[in-house]
């Protein structure tokens, strides 16, 4: 590479190309000799056909390349699945914060609803869960994540995603990525705090500074993220020669794309032999202390209400025990036909009332629709005005459920199991806090769409059906058969547009 030759302009400071006729100035130079043409052909054949990064030694530009955090392939392959972080302003140190996150490039053989579960120590509880939805058009809309940086060391954090696609009669699939964010001083000055930014995610930083001369040419190749700065008399010039004629050009901001890394593979879409979302496991001679039936039940948010013959409104279905037994009249007319509500939330379950009557919780009633976690050993009473009717207990809480026993009169009639569905608790199941008779049940979970029963030191999975044998299975007591129903003991009739519908009692109204 050589000066401009020029004899017109003898002051002219551009750079000639190996090859090129002219300078970058547009001055046309003398021809090349033998000489000259070897050193442009040694030099094509070494320099990388994507960049050529020109400047000026003699006015002494800083260039400096950085760390690749950005991936220089991310527009160039804009189909590979990303996510898109928006809306973080690291100004606002010590206050509330929120990400917006756009997925883009995601594939179409994906569930229409994809679960985000995110990880941090900046996240209330450490963890949050949302949803992706896709609109009528195809789009996906955004989801935000709040936090505070109140009272925070101010450094870099991380933040984990996992996006996770589960559909009836689709491949699961999952795509995982990690993400820096971070959190200046408070008394940080809003160019610290580009220049932090810009250092981890450009590719190529260019500055001119104190009169000096930058010059970048990018021909072809793949994309390229530079970033450029001029300041105290310094000119920058920049040359994007992009053959497809597609230049990205935009002003610094502080919102950047991660690549969504995608870990589990689609397999074979399984089928359970016998898919149910509520169940239950019936002993027929239970021993002491045991109950007679262990109702499960697999939902994101489980309604528990009173005991209805026809057309209930919820699926844990409660009724006031006596010494002489269940009693579906009486104080059972005083529970709510939606009472409340379990569902999974960040850290755990979480219980809501929506009733008339409310509950106690360890004797505190709540407030109604005011969500309270679950935690081992609390007291679930229904309701708060009338004492007396079903007491509840927590026996366990583990990574995919929680356990239910009844301490009143009818803890020998029956337990409940709610359980999160499609979710596999994992082997080496980890521990959990468990109470002793919730610890001695099988451990169950919700796959495929119907339930398993999972050996804790084998690790053998069994798809549970009414026609499968259960003498040989860990922690099932003799004489217990899988019922296909929660309530096999009563008719329920449910109208169709319930999850649940109980065959039995459509037989029985056919026959009647």
């Amino acid at each position: 590479m050589k000066k401009c030759s020029n004899a017109q302009h003898p002051h002219c400071t551009f750079w000639v190309l190996p090859g090129a006729h002219t300078c970058e100035g547009g001055h046309a130079q003398a021809e090349p000799s033998s000489f000259d043409l070897l050193t442009a052909l040694r030099s094509t054949r070494a320099a990388s056909p994507a960049t050529v990064l020109d400047v000026v030694p003699a006015q002494s530009p800083a260039v400096e390349p950085s760390h690749n955090y950005a991936r220089p392939h991310q527009r160039a392959q804009a189909a590979r699945p990303q996510v898109h972080i928006s809306g973080f302003d690291p100004r606002a140190a010590g206050g509330r914060q929120t990400l917006k996150m756009e997925l883009r490039g995601m594939p179409e053989a994906c569930a229409p609803q994809l679960t985000l579960q995110l990880q941090s120590d900046l996240i209330p509880h450490g963890a949050a869960r949302q949803h992706f939805v896709r609109a009528v058009g195809g789009e996906w809309r955004p989801v935000f994540a709040e936090f505070s940086s109140r009272g925070r060391e101010h450094g870099q954090y991380q933040i984990s995603i996992e996006l996770l696609s589960q559909h009836p009669g689709m491949a699961a699939r999952k795509w995982v990525c990690t993400f820096v964010i971070l959190v200046p001083r408070l008394d940080a000055t809003l160019t610290e705090i580009h220049r932090i930014f810009l250092s981890t995610h450009k590719n190529v930083r260019v500055m001119a500074d104190d009169a000096s001369i930058a010059r970048v040419s990018a021909q072809g190749g793949d994309s390229l993220d530079i970033d450029v700065t001029a300041r105290n008399a310094g000119i920058a010039h920049l040359d994007l020669n992009a053959p497809s004629g597609k230049v990205d050009l935009g002003f610094s901001t502080i919102a950047w794309d991660e690549d969504l890394i995608e870990i589990d593979m689609p397999q074979a879409v399984a089928v359970h032999p016998h898919a149910s979302r509520a169940a239950s496991l019936v002993n027929a001679a239970p021993e002491a202390g045991a109950q007679r039936q262990i109702r499960l039940f697999a939902m994101e948010e489980c309604v528990i209400g009173r005991f209805e013959l026809v057309d209930p409104e919820s699926d844990v279905m409660l009724t006031h025990y006596t010494a002489d037994g269940q009693d579906t009249n009486g104080l059972t007319r005083r529970l709510s036909g939606r009472h409340a509500v379990i569902r999974r939330s960040g850290l755990g379950f979480e219980i809501e009332d929506v009733s008339r009557y409310g509950i106690l919780l360890d004797g505190v009633w709540p407030g109604k629709h005011k969500p309270t976690a679950l935690r081992l050993g609390m007291r679930i009473e229904f309701s708060a005005s009338i004492k007396g009717i079903v007491t509840l207990s927590v026996s366990a809480i583990m990574p995919h459920g929680v356990i239910l026993h009844r301490v009143d009169h009818g803890a020998n009639a029956e337990c409940f199991c709610l359980l999160a569905p499609d979710t596999h608790p994992g082997y080496p199941v980890k521990s959990f806090a468990a109470a002793p008779h919730a610890a001695a049940l099988p451990l169950m979970f919700h796959r495929d769409g119907g339930f398993w029963h999972l050996d804790q030191l084998t690790g053998k999975e069994t798809a549970l059906a009414p026609t499968v044998p259960l003498d040989k299975l860990s922690r099932v007591p003799r004489h217990t058969r899988f019922a296909s129903d929660p309530y096999p003991e009563h008719w329920i009739i449910r109208t169709s547009g319930n999850d649940i519908y109980s065959t039995v009692a459509a037989n029985a109204m056919s026959t009647a």
